[in-house]
């Protein structure tokens, strides 16, 4: 195919062999199936702010460390050169949280390298080489649902013990190889000790994991991993070796009706966002 104008440097410079094709066109990037040598991988091509769709990006960014007081007055008085540390920010915040991960023990795609905004980074596939399925586009047995569920709970909680939050986590957002899930989509990612929306965003993570592996294993509907690995997390007592069972006994007397419906609505909207993807996954096919 022809090479995308923001592909051209990184196959002059060697890095990109051949663009073999388009894989998808996403909210906040595009991505490219590329060779280089004799590796098959993919290369993201992130999009401007003005052209991304991603709604409320403040929320995911706050906590974010800038490099200096000049630049967070810069991003605060929203100057061109404040746009365009936010923008730099949150193009390596993937590769950063992406490499976190990694050394985690939780398992993401393996990056090589992020240069002007292109990621260029491992290409998850099936045992037949092909592309891995987005987990949406998977179905499961009782006993397979409740198995791969247990390992996204175990990453997860891998996740917030190196303080990180995937923030934008549903099923459109986890590939399928031979070896279980993998996460992938972070450049939203939330810093979980400094963001004060982190708390909702990890509910909505896992409740989202939760309901779409629930369809076919009804009983995990009854879990609430969400918030045994927060309290635990607030008390300083999560660790990757910690066993979770999946109950809370949630010892508040009032409910903060504020933050329930707030929830409700992030739930509604994150839906509606939901069959969006399909129908528009649908109509590429």
């Amino acid at each position: 195919m022809k090479i995308p104008k923001r592909l051209q440097p990184l196959v002059d410079d060697g890095l990109i062999d051949e663009v073999l094709s388009r894989l998808m066109s996403g909210k906040e990037a595009d991505v490219f199936v590329v060779r280089c040598g004799e590796h098959v991988r993919c290369a993201k091509v992130y999009k401007d702010a003005v052209k991304r769709s991603f709604k409320k990006a403040a929320q995911y960014q706050e906590g974010r460390k800038v490099r200096g007081g000049r630049q967070a007055r810069a991003m605060g008085k929203r100057s061109s050169y404040g746009r365009q540390i936010e923008e730099e920010i949150w193009q390596t915040a993937e590769v950063d949280a992406l490499s976190r991960l990694n050394e985690a023990g939780v398992r993401v795609p393996d990056t090589y390298c992020c240069i002007d905004g292109v990621l260029l980074m491992e290409l998850v596939s099936d045992e037949h080489g092909d592309v891995a399925p987005q987990l949406g586009h998977v179905s499961f047995s009782k006993e397979e649902a409740i198995a791969q569920h247990k390992l996204m709970m175990h990453n997860i909680m891998l996740m917030l013990c190196a303080g990180i939050i995937h923030g934008d986590l549903s099923e459109f957002n986890v590939l399928v190889d031979d070896k279980g899930p993998v996460i992938i989509d972070l450049p939203q990612a939330v810093n979980a000790s400094a963001n004060n929306n982190a708390e909702a965003m990890f509910a909505r993570d896992v409740n989202n994991i939760r309901r779409y592996y629930s369809e076919f294993a009804p009983d995990l509907l009854k879990t609430n991993y969400a918030k045994e690995m927060w309290a635990l997390f607030e008390e300083a007592n999560l660790t990757p070796n910690s066993v979770l069972t999946g109950e809370f006994e949630d010892d508040s007397e009032d409910a903060d009706v504020d933050a329930i419906l707030e929830e409700i609505q992030a739930a509604a909207d994150e839906e509606q966002e939901r069959l969006a993807r399909i129908n528009f996954s649908d109509d590429d096919n």
